[in-house]
């Protein structure tokens, strides 16, 4: 039976469809023109110079992390045993390509009411060991890049971001995912925009962005351009080239389907966001002084993913008892995220430090969660949610 109030809906419409019918008419199934066209639209949509789309979120951020890996800019350049950043409240892919790659985690705090870093225990994390932060704009809220600026002027820092679940937001009239070297998005379905799966890396780094393109596909030279940062100049020779392996990449390739269908959907980025907004104005107005629970305090201008529901200390129920209530009411639900991520047992396989208690993430992990929000008004929804008590 499903859900009266359901985490994710679809955003398609005939055009969608039509878009799938076209590439089944072209008889060209991987990745071809449309995905190219849509990386266009999509970095022009978000003000960076290149795109790479890829077949999820998560690959996303595995070839940023492998980009980092295999750059020739020192500056830039990360290896087995640096030292990253990451929050301590995440989705499992924030973190195991940066594990897989050998790099050395360290968990840091977040806030408890805008979920996103805890910016006085990232200031106090922050040391000459620090190689690089991963930022994570959870939820559709973006952190407050101003402040993580300041705190790492003057160092050799690299910062990256996951915006897979923060399309559309902004903060100071500047696009989430475009505040480090690279950002990663998802396109799953119950993200802000769906191309079924899906997933894209933006970049100003033209190296970066050669680098990409053949980790993407096996590691091969053959979608590179003729003069690159990777080879240098390819053979005109389009058979030498066409298994010419450089880099130990992977097969990360989206289908051309999904490029067509995203083109569909970015044209219609725009109202889908600002639907998200209005249903988040109205649960800050409905829902801000909630007796039982407080929900995310907007950090920019968030894209609103879903609605955190963190119960209050005295709210005189623990999370079954909400999780019960909601059930009962006809929501969906699940955990923030992943929780806490430092304490799965995944971690054993991964070097990994904790900086100070993760006090928050232990708090967002017992009493936290999250029901869906949506495109379309769903004013129904926040009132059930306003009258919940006790």
């Amino acid at each position: 039976m499903s859900a009266k109030y359901p985490l994710a809906t679809s955003t398609w419409d005939q055009a969608e469809y039509d878009a799938i019918n076209r590439v089944v008419a072209s008889d060209m199934f991987s990745m071809g023109p449309e995905v190219r066209a849509f990386e266009t639209e999509f970095a022009a949509y978000f003000g960076s110079k290149y795109a790479v789309m890829v077949n999820s979120g998560s690959s996303a951020n595995l070839l940023m992390t492998a980009a980092l890996c295999f750059t020739k800019n020192d500056r830039l350049k990360l290896t087995a045993g640096d030292e990253i950043i990451v929050p301590a409240v995440s989705w499992s892919t924030t973190y195991y390509p940066l594990g897989q790659y050998g790099l050395h985690m360290k968990f840091v705090d977040i806030d408890r009411a805008t979920l996103n870093y805890d910016l006085d225990a990232l200031r106090d994390a922050v040391t000459d060991k620090t190689r690089a932060i991963m930022v994570v704009n959870l939820l559709g809220n973006p952190n407050d890049f101003n402040a993580i600026n300041d705190i790492i002027a003057g160092r050799d820092i690299v910062v990256i971001e996951d915006n897979c679940e923060s399309m559309g937001a902004t903060f100071d009239g500047r696009k989430a995912g475009t505040f480090g070297i690279m950002g990663s998005f998802s396109t799953f379905f119950s993200h802000h925009i769906s191309t079924m799966e899906g997933g894209v890396v933006v970049t100003d780094d033209e190296e970066l962005y050669h680098v990409m393109l053949s980790l993407r596909a096996h590691g091969w030279t053959r979608n590179l351009p003729d003069q690159n940062h990777v080879t240098g100049t390819k053979s005109d020779d389009p058979f030498e080239e066409s298994f010419r392996f450089v880099l130990p990449g992977y097969n990360l390739r989206p289908l051309e389907m999904s490029g067509a269908i995203g083109r569909e959907q970015i044209a219609k980025l725009d109202g889908l966001i600002a639907g998200r907004r209005a249903n988040g104005k109205l649960a800050q107005d409905a829902l801000s002084d909630h007796p039982l629970f407080i929900i995310q305090q907007e950090t920019g201008q968030s894209s609103w993913f879903g609605f955190s529901l963190v119960l209050r200390p005295d709210a005189g129920m623990d999370r079954p008892a909400l999780v019960d209530k909601l059930k009962a009411l006809g929501f969906e639900c699940r955990p923030i995220v992943a929780g806490n991520f430092a304490k799965n047992e995944v971690m054993k396989y991964f070097e990994h430090s904790i900086h100070d208690a993760l006090t928050n993430a232990d708090y967002i992990d017992r009493n936290g969660l999250f029901v869906g929000n949506h495109h379309y008004p769903i004013s129904e929804a926040i009132d059930a949610l306003k009258g919940l008590s006790t």
